[in-house]
This record gives structure tokens, sequence and C-alpha cells, in this order.
């Protein structure tokens, strides 16, 4: 499969304002491997072979374990993520899937137990943001790094 476009040259403008939303992800509560979960966890969802592959070198980069990651798609059954990550990774699915219920009230219950507002909205934006590039990526068809 080869890169149909380079959004980046194409059209600069869009792609800095998805930057602008990059940098402002580096300055959220969220830890480098919480960030790097979402990432993973989205893109495995919507399938985008690119994002999967940076963000689980990232994430090993930062001193995720292989374990977590090769077992990220079914972190309900297991006792290896944080009741935080676990919060983190249903808001993830409950946004990336929009179309079935949204984010539930029950999650969102679940978020302002462990989150204040602006982080709640810190992660909503950090799962956005991720679903946008996964769907730069699999509409260009962005290939690989090396």
């Amino acid at each position: 499969m080869t890169t149909r476009l380079n959004i980046a040259k194409v059209d600069a403008t869009a792609y800095k304002a998805m930057m602008g939303l990059e940098t402002y992800l580096n300055d959220i509560f969220l830890t480098p491997i919480q960030k790097e979960l979402i990432k993973i966890r989205a893109s495995q969802i919507n399938g985008c072979a690119f994002c999967l592959d940076m963000h689980t070198k990232d994430a090993l980069k930062y001193g995720e374990t292989p374990q977590r990651i090769f077992l990220l798609n079914a972190w309900r059954e297991t006792d290896l993520f944080t009741p935080e990550e676990q919060l983190l990774l249903e808001m993830t699915e409950e946004i990336t899937l929009i179309h079935q219920k949204g984010l539930t009230e029950e999650t969102f219950q679940k978020a302002k137990q462990l989150f204040n507002e602006k982080q709640i909205a810190e992660v909503i934006m950090a799962v956005i943001t991720i679903n946008a590039w996964n769907r730069i990526g699999i509409s260009t068809h962005l290939e690989l790094l090396k």
C-alpha cells in the first residue's frame, strides 16, 4: 500500500492545527505511558497500522512492558492495569466507539471519582486527538516508519 497524499505537505495549515493539539497534550496530567495506552487502544479499535506501530514503539521507549501491550486489547480480562488505567481505557473505548453509546453516564461518574473536570477534559481531548490521527493515517494510507 502506498501513501495517497501527505497532508503535512498538501495542507500545511490543517497539519499545523493537528500538531497544536499534540503540543497541548504534552502538558496534560497524564503520564507518557497513560497517553500511549490511550493511543494504542484507540488505534487498535480503528485499525490504524501506522499509529499502532508508532505508539507501541513509543510505549516501549517510555518503559511500558511488552506483556501489557500484547494484552491491551483484552485489558478487562487481566489484572495488569491499575483502576485509573482501566478507566482511561474504558473512556477511550466509549469515545472511540461514539456511535454505540458514547461516553456513558456510568463511565463519566467513575471519571468524576478519580479526576477533576479539567483532567476529564484532558482525557477526552487525548482520545479525540488520536482518533483524528487514526483517521488521517487510514485515509491517506500512511506507510509504516522503518
